[in-house]
């Protein structure tokens, strides 16, 4: 609302609804079925994703699911993250979407997800490749699958596509009530908690977790239980792709190119130099917890 940089006499307005047109929808051509992976943001772009492709192709999408990832291990539906009557009702006008297949469709290959069609889509495919290759397919089957879907759609796509990836970024998902309730909870009990500084707090997510430090390639501990357990987290998560001839691992090198992630301590000391005013910081720890150690950080869980 309140953007930096903004040209002399324009207001910054939503695109969304004025990109978009509302006409009847014309009779759906099948399922498309979704795997969003990675991390919660990478599963909300594939969401969004789902949605474009889902008019490209006039399918009906099925709500997404969540691949279950071997760091976060969350079996985490789509209805428990986010509120997926109000995604399936803002979308009506320009996407069917429904909670799951119908009886009869789930029949034809035996109520199991895993036997339809699964395309195998490229990164950033382009419009053209889904209406030569996924469209003729989809007619045929009735339904087809995408797994995994994370960035399977090119950026460069017709202006009322990008719309509807708007449209359901900003307006379609929103988190499930009781993720919101929690969420305005601890918001409060920071802004109580940090009354000695006027209720000014900073919340921090150190996004240092084994997956991205392992594909980071760095060395912290240096002993060999860490290097066992980067070893196999790399090969978990990418099968073999840091293994592959001619691929070279330098943590040295790495380090002093500034690629390797902050431990929370480095983080937090950055950020105590930086800040003008001393502030209440609120740290989100999701693995290895020994690296904060020796930091002080409020608890706003309870």
């Amino acid at each position: 609302m309140a953007p930096h940089y903004k040209k002399s006499g324009k207001r910054w307005v939503p695109c969304i609804r004025k990109r978009l047109t509302q006409s009847a929808l014309p009779p759906s051509n099948g399922f498309l079925v979704i795997e969003a992976n990675g991390g919660l943001n990478q599963q909300r772009i594939s969401i969004c994703d789902a949605v474009a492709v889902a008019s490209l192709l006039n399918a009906t999408l099925v709500s997404p699911a969540f691949h279950l990832n071997s760091v976060w291990r969350d079996s985490s539906k789509f209805g428990d993250i986010f509120d997926e009557d109000h995604f399936i009702e803002t979308l009506r006008k320009h996407v069917r979407v429904v909670k799951e297949l119908p009886e009869n469709v789930s029949a034809q290959f035996d109520h199991n997800i895993s036997s339809i069609l699964n395309m195998r889509t490229k990164a950033f495919s382009s419009q053209s490749y889904y209406l030569e290759k996924v469209l003729p397919k989809l007619l045929e089957l009735g339904a087809v699958r995408i797994a995994p879907f994370s960035n399977r759609l090119a950026n460069s796509v017709p202006s009322n596509i990008n719309a509807l990836r708007c449209l359901a970024n900003y307006e379609a998902l929103r988190f499930s009530e009781p993720i919101r309730i929690l969420a305005d909870n601890m918001v409060d009990r920071m802004i109580k908690k940090s009354a000695l500084t006027g209720g000014k707090y900073m919340s921090v997510h150190l996004r240092f977790e084994e997956d991205m430090v392992a594909f980071s390639c760095c060395i912290y501990d240096g002993d060999w239980k860490e290097n066992i357990a980067m070893e196999n987290a790399r090969e978990r998560g990418w099968r073999g792709k840091f293994r592959r001839p001619g691929r070279v691992i330098n943590p040295e090198a790495n380090r002093r190119n500034g690629r390797c992630p902050l431990a929370p301590i480095e983080a937090i000391y950055c950020w105590r130099i930086q800040l003008d005013t001393p502030n209440s910081i609120y740290g989100v720890v999701h693995w290895c917890k020994k690296h904060f150690a020796g930091i002080c950080i409020a608890d706003y869980s309870r």
